[in-house]
Parts: structure tokens; C-alpha cells; sequence
């Protein structure tokens, strides 16, 4: 069975019909309610919430994909940030290692919230089009060469993914063996592959840039959009919410809650 590559899901939720302007400040919102505390419980409690999230908008099918990877980047972070940073209760020291209590949690609510940046993106782009991205950005005073050249990236990436696997199946299909022999040897054989995908990479770009040309992109004159934003009565009341809930989460911090260590 063949696995898409793009992250958008279809069936519209709420947070699908929230306009795209306001899932944009609140992601940058939820990125600074993930900054705010250090503590693993405090982290662990927006890490539900953020799921809560992704949830409510049918993204969690695209969150389970990537569970290796966020596994992953929390055990290792709550493995290595004891090798840098430390505090007052030891609980084991060998020779010059020393670790601690607090770098133990510390590291925990690091991978906590990476888990958090992660799954808030993977949130946007399972309910946002790229048309909506790309309106939002103009819409919020962004010069259009800059907007156009963001959603050109996130349409690029897809593409060469798509031809990549392409060429993988096609030259396995000639005799290519790519299973077989030691991880290094794997990957030598991966090497020879990345030839077509960048010739690939080459042409598309160059026949995009003559498209672009024909056109005339970059000509003087006011653009029309054929994708109207209207806000909803759902985008005023999400902002002020995620704003009351940051401030309050500030707050709770200044006064010396949430936090291991004294530092981000």
C-alpha cells in the first residue's frame, strides 16, 4: 500500500475552518507556551493539551506516523542533557561524569518539548492547504516573491520525495539490491540514486523558472487572489484565548513555578 506525502487531511474540522492567519499566530503562541517552563510536568501537561489538539483537528493519524521519531529525540534528550547542565541533588558519579536529579528532568522537559514544536507543526500542515498558507502570508504583508517562494518549498519537498521513490523502485525492479549486506554498504548503494533525483531537481526548477518567466512574475501591478480569507466568529475567540492562557502561563513562571533549572 502506497503512504502519501503530504501531511493535509481531507475531512474538515474545526480547526480545518479556523482561518489560516490564526493558525499561524497560534503556532507561534503554542511555541511560546512550550518555551515557557523547563519542568517535565509542566511540559508533559502541554503535551496532552497539543494533542488534545491534533485530536480535535484529525491529525493524530500523522502524529502516529512520526512516533519513532519523537521517541527517539525524547529518550536522547533526556540522555544527553545530563552530560551538560546539573544541579544541586547527585544521583550518580563516575570519575569526572557527574549527573543529576534536576539535568535528569531537565532533559525530559527538553524532549517533552521538542515532541511539542514537532506535533504542533505536523498540526498545521495536516489542516492547512498551501493556497490558504500562501493568501495568509500576502494577506499579512509579506512581499509576494518571499510567499510564493515558501509554498514553491513546501511543494518541492513533496515532489522530489515522489521521485525518488520512483527511481528507488524502478532500478529495484532492473536488479538493484538494496537490502542486502551492511548498513555502509546500503548506503554506498544509496549513492549512485541521488544522480537522477538531483538531474531531476535541476529540470524541474528550470522549467518552473521559464513558467514563472512567461508569465511574467515580478511585474509591477496589484495582484488579485482568487482565495478569499474571511475570519469567523471561531478565529476571534481562539487568539484571545491562547493569549490569556500564554499570559497566565508567563505569569505562573515569573513567579517561580515550572521550572528545574533557572534558565529556558
Amino acid at each position: 500500500m502506497a503512504v502519501s506525502i503530504f501531511l493535509y487531511k481531507k475531512p474538515l474540522t474545526p480547526v480545518h475552518r479556523l482561518d489560516p492567519r490564526t493558525k499561524i499566530f497560534a503556532v507561534l503562541l503554542l511555541f511560546g507556551l512550550g518555551l515557557t517552563f523547563n519542568h517535565p510536568l509542566y511540559e508533559g501537561a502541554i503535551l496532552i493539551g497539543v494533542l488534545a489538539i491534533a485530536w480535535w483537528g484529525g491529525s493524530l493519524a500523522n502524529v502516529w506516523r512520526l512516533r519513532y521519531i519523537l521517541l527517539i529525540l525524547m529518550v536522547f534528550s533526556t540522555a544527553l542533557w545530563p552530560f551538560f547542565t546539573t544541579g544541586p541533588t547527585e544521583v550518580f558519579r563516575w570519575w569526572r561524569i557527574r549527573v543529576c536529579l534536576e539535568s535528569l528532568l531537565y532533559g525530559a522537559a527538553m524532549g517533552m518539548r521538542t515532541a511539542i514544536f514537532l506535533i504542533v507543526g505536523i498540526i498545521f500542515l495536516s489542516t492547512t492547504r498551501i493556497e490558504e498558507f500562501t493568501a495568509s502570508l500576502i494577506k499579512l504583508r509579506v512581499p509576494y516573491p518571499m510567499a510564493f517562494a515558501v509554498s514553491t518549498a513546501f511543494r518541492l519537498l513533496p515532489t522530489l520525495v515522489g521521485a525518488g521513490s520512483v527511481i528507488i523502485q524502478a532500478q529495484t525492479a532492473r536488479g538493484l539490491d538494496l537490502e542486502s549486506g551492511s548498513v555502509v554498504a546500503r548506503m554506498r548503494k544509496f549513492i549512485p540514486l541521488l544522480v537522477p533525483i538531483l538531474i531531476y531537481a535541476v529540470r524541474s526548477v528550470n522549467l518552473q523558472a521559464m513558467a514563472l518567466e512567461s508569465k511574467h512574475f515580478g511585474g509591477k501591478g496589484k495582484r488579485t487572489l482568487y482565495l478569499e480569507l474571511k475570519p469567523r466568529p471561531a478565529d476571534y475567540l481562539a487568539i484571545p484565548l491562547l493569549i490569556l492562557v500564554c499570559g497566565a502561563a508567563l505569569y505562573w513562571r515569573l513567579t517561580g513555578h515550572g521550572a528545574v533549572l533557572p534558565r529556558l
